[in-house]
């Protein structure tokens, strides 16, 4: 009988694996102020929601400004851009020039966020605004940044409710994702998750 593991390559992890296949993820932008009260917005597909309340983490390198804001303030937004801003996540990791100042973020339309001091990202259709939870340092060289959701917001095109069904939402406004290493995809079909039926008890 063939041993089911014989169509797989064993990948080294003395390094990191993550760019050795594909795998999708949200691709948000980070909105935190800089010391000078100027908009900060840093594109990362490493964030998740904690758990089933209102908590979301990111990872961060602690010498990335972000990082730097989120602990100094105590506040971050998290914003989901359109499928039509990825040139603008883009423009986001544009890096500092001489004089630290980022050229290109001049590109990119903000909001004061509502709850603290931070920003948000125009035209996006989610925010969230976070109080800083914690900072977890020492996974690598990065860290677990998390933040308490205290203001969300969705646009209301992107809204479900019980009377459209969310496939119709997502083919008319379809949502971006990152497709790691280093590619976007525009996602407008889904299939329902096929859970299995519940037993009585």
């Amino acid at each position: 009988m063939p041993d089911p593991l014989d169509e797989f390559i064993s990948l080294e992890v003395k390094y990191p694996i993550w760019e050795r296949f594909l795998y999708a993820a949200p691709l948000v932008l980070i909105g935190t102020a800089d010391s000078d009260g100027t908009p900060n917005l840093a594109p990362k597909h490493r964030v998740i929601p904690l758990g089933w309340d209102n908590y979301v983490g990111f990872a961060c390198c602690p010498s990335h400004s972000t990082y730097q804001n989120a602990g100094r303030e105590g506040f971050f937004t998290v914003n989901y851009p359109r499928p039509e801003q990825v040139v603008l996540a883009s423009l986001a990791a544009a890096p500092q020039c001489e004089e630290g100042t980022r050229e290109a973020m001049e590109a990119l339309d903000t909001v004061p966020a509502t709850r603290g001091n931070a920003f948000l990202l125009q035209d996006a259709y989610v925010y969230l605004e976070c109080e800083l939870d914690r900072i977890v340092d020492g996974f690598g060289s990065c860290s677990l940044v998390s933040g308490r959701v205290v203001a969300a917001m969705v646009h209301r095109d992107s809204r479900l409710s019980t009377e459209r069904d969310p496939q119709d939402v997502i083919l008319e406004y379809p949502i971006l994702a990152y497709v790691s290493p280093q590619r976007v995809t525009k996602i407008r079909h889904t299939h329902k998750f096929p859970h299995p039926p519940r037993r009585g008890r």
